[in-house]
């Protein structure tokens, strides 16, 4: 694990509040490339640090005397223009960032107010700092008390009842539609997490069949399995597409999967019948203009927003409770990261003390070697390392004058605790 001795912690990043998709996915990191994009950027100033990338944001928590360097990483990294992401960019220090944490793995911060899969998220990119060794003791720290602030929101507030998940919403979408889903025939794009919630929802209004295409047919295949549908591959698709009445996708891809093209030749294909598409992905794995195609609906995740508002009113009344655990566990972490501020002169200073007691005790052994009276030696002992001690704040007290006396004198009362 990484020693840091300054410690200065900031949060970089954007997020659905301050910056729209098409820049959200231009930040956006893929599981498999965070360990090295972790590693690069610990090489550029930055002490510790830890990214978390979701659809919604890409936050960079660091350990760094000049947060202005993250910034300048994340824009060379993703070969960006710093000019063009800075309007979107947030950056909070040390108490402001601590909150934040807090409140994002909570899902106070999330769309979906209380939605509980930004915490396992959270998790999950703390495991890759981790294992990348990018995390030293004030990350280790942070994370730390942030899951154990968000279990004790969890479990003491009402904050994700009735919460309405973007699997959920698009399955409202998809009824506003057609209504009954009974006879439509849903696609599935990608095999993991956000899918496989999406499956589980679209499965309980029983429709026609059920189909997922993924890269590999085996994974595939497995999820297909668990909801008595069919597996194909992504290659596929451009043959398949118009057979399907809904669409959803979610993959970890860097470029569009569905294209314009391959949309139009589906609309055609299926004569007007209406197609409805959601796009989970970030970056996106439909090209945006095919959302402009008569009989097509498509969604994206920040179209989702209003749908998941749905039920709000509960989870409000439960916010404002978890604001009140998260301002107290907030101060409850700044007062340790103080104490570990001051670490460094506690330990000068009981060098210096050890120093001099090891000083007198040298001059006392060597007068009881000499067959001094022990009596005599401890007591001279005693009276040298009571005058040692109290040198320095004797002579500072003595030489010092006026409001500088009085605050002195003040402290010295304090710290040795003189009553009278």
């Amino acid at each position: 694990m990484l020693e840091n001795c300054e410690m200065q912690l900031f949060t970089v990043g954007v997020n659905h509040t301050t910056a729209p998709i098409s820049i959200r996915e231009n930040v956006a990191f893929q599981h498999e490339t965070l360990a090295h994009a972790l590693r690069d950027l610990t090489s550029h100033g930055v002490r510790e640090a830890a990214i978390l990338s979701t659809c919604n944001r890409t936050e960079l928590y660091c350990n760094t005397s000049h947060p202005e360097q993250a910034l300048a990483w994340l824009a060379q990294y993703h070969k960006l223009d710093r000019d063009n992401i800075q309007p979107y960019i947030y950056t909070l220090p040390s108490d402001e960032a601590v909150k934040h944490a807090f409140r994002v793995a909570s899902g106070l911060d999330s769309m979906v107010l209380g939605e509980p899969q930004i915490l396992g998220q959270m998790k999950q990119a703390v495991k890759i700092a981790e294992t990348a060794g990018t995390v030293g003791t004030l990350l280790h720290k942070l994370f730390q008390r942030t899951f154990a602030v968000a279990k004790e929101v969890r479990t003491s507030t009402d904050i994700g009842a009735s919460s309405l998940s973007m699997a959920a919403a698009s399955v409202r979408l998809a009824q506003r539609l057609f209504g009954n889903l009974q006879d439509k025939h849903v696609l599935f794009i990608g095999a993991g997490e956000m899918i496989t919630l999406c499956a589980e929802h679209f499965t309980a209004q029983k429709p026609a069949s059920i189909t997922v295409a993924n890269r590999t047919l085996e994974r595939g295949e497995e999820l297909a399995a668990l909801f008595n549908g069919q597996a194909i591959l992504l290659s596929e698709l451009p043959d398949r597409l118009h057979e399907f009445d809904i669409v959803i996708t979610s993959t970890a891809s860097q470029l569009p999967i569905v294209g314009l093209g391959m949309v139009e030749r589906a609309v055609k294909a299926r004569k007007r019948r209406p197609m409805f598409m959601v796009d989970l992905a970030v970056p996106r794995d439909i090209e945006p203009e095919v959302a402009k195609l008569d009989d097509v609906y498509l969604y994206t995740v920040d179209d989702l927003a209003q749908v998941v508002q749905e039920g709000l009113g509960n989870r409000q009344e439960a916010a404002l409770e978890a604001e009140v655990i998260i301002t107290e566990r907030v101060e409850h972490f700044m007062h340790w990261l103080k104490t570990r501020d001051a670490v460094p002169t506690i330990r000068a200073l009981r060098d210096q003390a050890e120093n001099l007691r090891l000083t007198e005790l040298e001059k006392a052994q060597k007068l009881l070697a000499k067959g001094e009276d022990p009596a005599a030696v401890i007591e001279a002992l005693s009276n040298a390392l009571t005058n040692k001690f109290l040198h320095a704040p004797s002579h500072a007290l003595n030489h010092s004058t006026g409001h500088e006396h009085e605050q002195l004198e003040t402290l010295l009362r304090q710290l040795y605790q003189i009553k009278t």
